[in-house]
């Protein structure tokens, strides 16, 4: 869908839209008001973006009189998290610019769509087999034998940080696991044996130009990003692979802002070493380091993308440890703020929960050579 706008960069005091209350709403504003951008922010809820941003809304995000008068406020739109509904990009991008566009939601939406663009590329995914419906299970499980392996049920849509999966042992029991997830739409991918997770940060403009982060490895637990770390350690040659993959999914959408990859390392002799899981069309969790360990982090870039910007270096300065802080990890708040080498950063989310992220620091070291 063709802008209403040109694509001459914004100036100062530039209004940035936001679809989306969290940290990384908060973030974006917070980076957007440095570079002498005002922010307002657009929820279905007032969460901490809302301390921050210069104005706000709440509203549902299929409610288009509301997007409307969001819509005449603002100078572009851009979004922190995304779940927000194709039709709400849609729909704001008939009168102001939506950055990136509503086919990056549309295909990260759908695991299954994902996948499917991904392999169309040329680029490496786990095998998998779409099931759609209770017709789909036989032809999934026949597909699971041929693997050898186990396997993992995702749904299809929505689910994060671990949620709306199942562990396949046997193709016998696809069949209660489609059934426990809901008979919804699901993807069933092979599951493989990994050396580690990593993720690529690409960041594109609006002429095309594209740049990528140093590449972070990453450790979870219980099904969230527990810390990211750079160096990864990759070989060479395989974090060149990696940042080229990252780089033609972000071409081929024809993708403004930043965009997060993540990938497998399966090892150097393995037929294809690396193996994307999924995209996110958005700022990253394992991309919070390169708020200070690069001179401009990933969230600055997003804004410098989606205003038209030049895009800022990515040089990484100091190696970096990011650490979520989960739950009542925060608690330990005091001891952080004053420990060398650490940047604390919290979300000012009012209640710590179980799984919940409060906040990150970034632990930071001289750069080896």
């Amino acid at each position: 869908m063709p802008e209403p706008t040109t694509k001459s960069p914004l100036p100062p005091r530039s209004v940035i839209g936001i679809l989306g209350s969290g940290q990384l709403g908060k973030m974006l504003a917070q980076a957007a008001s440095r570079l002498g951008f005002r922010t307002h922010v657009y929820g279905d809820d007032a969460g901490p973006a809302f301390d921050v941003a210069t104005s706000h809304s709440v509203g549902s995000f299929t409610s288009f009189g509301r997007l409307d008068e969001f819509a005449r406020g603002v100078d572009v739109v851009t979004y922190e998290f995304e779940n927000v509904p194709v039709v709400a990009a849609e729909h704001l991008a008939l009168s102001v610019p939506v950055r990136p566009g509503a086919r990056a939601l549309a295909v990260s939406q759908d695991r299954i769509a994902e996948k499917t663009f991904i392999r169309d590329l040329g680029i490496a995914v786990a095998p998998f087999a779409p099931i759609t419906g209770p017709a789909d299970l036989i032809s999934a499980a026949t597909a699971h034998s041929t693997w050898g392996t186990r396997a993992i049920l995702k749904t299809a849509r929505l689910g994060y940080d671990g949620k709306g999966q199942s562990s396949i042992a046997m193709p016998s029991d696809l069949a209660s696991a489609f059934r426990i997830l809901g008979n919804v739409s699901c993807v069933l991918e092979q599951r493989l044996e990994f050396r580690c997770e990593v993720s690529v940060i690409v960041v594109r403009g609006i002429d095309g130009e594209t740049a990528t982060y140093d590449i972070p490895l990453n450790e979870h637990e219980g099904g969230i990003l527990r810390r990211s770390t750079v160096p990864s350690g990759l070989p060479p040659a395989v974090e060149q692979q990696a940042r080229a993959m990252a780089t033609r999914i972000a071409t081929a959408l024809d993708y403004v802002g930043v965009l997060a990859v993540e990938m497998f390392y399966l090892g150097e002799t393995a037929p294809e070493p690396l193996v994307v899981n999924e995209i996110a069309p958005r700022v990253h969790n394992s991309g919070h380091w390169t708020m200070d360990a690069c001179a401009v982090g990933q969230f600055e870039n997003h804004i410098r993308a989606v205003a038209g910007w030049p895009l800022g270096d990515t040089a990484r300065h100091s190696d970096a440890v990011m650490q979520n802080l989960i739950g009542h990890d925060v608690d330990a708040w005091p001891t952080l703020a004053g420990t060398p080498g650490t940047c604390l950063h919290l979300y000012g989310k009012r209640e710590a929960r179980d799984g919940r992220k409060m906040g990150h620091v970034n632990h930071l070291s001289p750069r080896c050579p």
